[in-house]
């Protein structure tokens, strides 16, 4: 169960990421479009700085999240956890993982709530006489979010079972440089 569990999470965050990927080639293509249509045609494309800062740029920040938090290549900053040794870095890591849990958990049902809100509305922005639904793009946060917060659950539970490395990611070992990214 539980391997089938990480194959499942592993396979979901791996597609955010890919859309992740997909977002910032198609923002490549469609402001080099913009640019080319603004300088040699005097004709910009409609909304492109609204579609760039509204939908690109929230699809490159957030649904790579639970990729990075499985991978486990989130930014943070070990100065103590070298001093840990046995049942304390365990400790440490199962209040790492719960903390993490707990604050994707809470951005989850936060964001979630902002987009229903926004969807209510119809959200949109006006660009060149254009109008421009903006309430989409609020769903890509708890989404992001919520994938993270599972990879985050699955993370403590296989923390508390002491099988952390079955999630195909092994812990990088202390670089004693008072903080780094991974």
């Amino acid at each position: 169960m539980q391997a089938a569990i990480s194959g499942l999470l592993r396979l979901l965050t791996n597609l955010l990421a890919l859309l992740g990927a997909a977002g910032a080639l198609a923002m490549l293509v469609h402001v080099t479009a913009d640019v080319i249509g603004r300088q040699i045609f005097a004709r910009p494309i409609p909304a492109t700085v609204e579609v760039v800062s509204r939908y690109y740029m929230v699809l490159i920040a957030f649904l790579p999240l639970a990729w990075a938090e499985r991978r486990g290549e989130m930014i943070a900053v070990d100065i103590f956890s070298a001093l840990f040794r046995g049942p304390f870095d365990r400790i440490n890591r199962l209040f790492v993982h719960l903390l993490t849990f707990t604050a994707f958990a809470f951005l989850t049902y936060t964001t979630w709530f902002a987009a229903m809100r926004e969807y209510e509305a119809g959200s949109f922005v006006l660009s060149l006489s254009v109008a421009v639904p903006v309430w989409p793009g609020y769903f890509i946060l708890p989404l992001g979010f919520a994938l993270a917060a599972l990879v985050s659950a699955l993370k403590l539970c296989l923390c508390l079972a002491g099988q952390e490395a079955r999630l195909g990611v092994s812990r990088p070992a202390p670089s004693g440089d008072g903080g780094h990214a991974r």
